[in-house]
């Protein structure tokens, strides 16, 4: 992973999150359509047929650790128009590269059905929301998101496979600045040293490395509604046993269907504070749930159905450490529906203010786990419909 010569965030990006946090519990008083589903973040919105005039709306429909995460709700809207993505140093107007890298917040959209094929990793600026709704999406067979040094970004409604690992290349990262790039590992999405991030409705596959990493000292995350398929990796949160910074991460992981296809870490966890809250696990091979360094995970209000293999019933893996060590660990199942021969280890005293800081949010009951997550991925929306 290259650590990057962007620039970090300046005094203005500094205040706008700020004001993003401090608006956000006023904004939320303005209710929910509420569609019935239990799903608070589809409740919030899908309802509405007027969706598409209200696009901005999703931005205060956000739960968890990535709550605040506001994105480009506060800008203006950038329609992409073109596919392309010809030159990663000086992007054309119009493309997904030219909108991600602005100075200014920004709500980008997509004019129709689109595959984008970068050529390089496409790297976005601070308080940008990539929305996909209403058109079909493909980033893949290429480079895909990195989201380094930033903050306030949502990522929704798209489909996201069969990244690539690209690099050793310049590439432009803001309007005013381009650098160097050293090999990307081929992640769906990267998440490196940033904070107030939600990545909501994608659907996505078969990538190089992870669907979705977040590491060096990363936080304030959602993953949430999500849905995985045909991949080993998944998800990983921390970036080494040794990167102690990461001691300050905060994840949460809800309502996501992980489904056919998978092997491990949804998620594999390091240092930091994780809940995962309702989603719906039906295919693992090796594990599910995974972890190193002492993190905190909090399961709740999951389902977690075994495969057939009697070799792989258990939920969780503690990675290349002794008993004697992660006894100790935090770890608990509340209200987990445990199928087909499914078991959790927990472990730990139980503390509870270590389960209050990795609680994001209310967990609903298991049982309602395959109605909140039968819309995981992206979304078909149509224009004057509810979504």
């Amino acid at each position: 992973m290259y650590l990057g010569a962007l620039a970090v965030a300046t005094d203005t990006t500094d205040v706008r999150v700020e004001m993003s946090i401090r608006n956000s519990t006023e904004r939320r008083r303005l209710g929910y359509f509420s569609c019935g589903t239990g799903n608070p973040i589809d409740d919030c919105w899908r309802c509405d047929p007027n969706w598409q005039k209200n696009r901005k709306r999703l931005a205060d429909c956000g739960i968890g650790f990535g709550r605040n995460a506001i994105g480009g709700r506060d800008g203006r809207f950038y329609v992409v128009t073109d596919p392309g993505d010809d030159d990663p140093v000086n992007p054309r107007p119009g493309t997904l590269r030219h909108a991600v890298i602005q100075d200014a917040p920004l709500w980008i959209v997509f004019k129709r059905d689109m595959v984008i094929q970068l050529k390089q990793e496409l790297i976005m600026n601070s308080f940008k929301t990539i929305d996909g709704r209403g058109v079909n999406v493909h980033i893949a067979n290429g480079g895909c998101i990195t989201i380094q040094f930033v903050t306030n970004v949502i990522v929704h409604g798209l489909h996201i496979h069969d990244c690539k690992p690209t690099g050793n290349a310049m590439v432009r990262s803001s309007p005013s600045h381009y650098g160097w790039r050293t090999m990307a590992d081929g992640d769906a999405i990267s998440i490196f040293g940033s904070s107030h991030v939600w990545v909501d409705h994608n659907s996505l596959s078969n990538c190089a490395d992870g669907l979705v990493d977040a590491v060096m000292g990363s936080t304030a995350i959602t993953v949430s509604n999500n849905h995985f398929t045909h991949h080993n990796e998944v998800i990983l949160l921390g970036h080494s046993d040794s990167y102690t910074r990461d001691k300050l991460m905060q994840v949460t992981i809800a309502y996501n269907h992980f489904g056919e296809g998978l092997i491990q870490r949804m998620p594999r966890c390091r240092h930091g504070y994780f809940h995962v809250v309702n989603n719906d696990y039906t295919h693992w091979e090796m594990y599910a749930i995974g972890g190193s360094a002492e993190p905190t995970i909090n399961s709740q209000g999951n389902r977690y159905n075994a495969p057939a293999n009697p070799f792989a019933k258990e939920v969780t893996k503690r990675v290349d450490t002794d008993a004697g060590y992660w006894k100790n660990w935090n770890w608990r199942s509340e209200g987990d529906l445990l199928l087909n021969g499914a078991y959790f280890t927990p472990s730990g005293a139980g503390a509870s203010s270590s389960y209050a800081r990795a609680s994001s949010l209310g967990a609903k009951s298991s049982t309602m786990v395959g109605t909140m997550t039968a819309n995981a991925g992206a979304l078909g929306c149509r224009r004057a419909r509810q979504c």
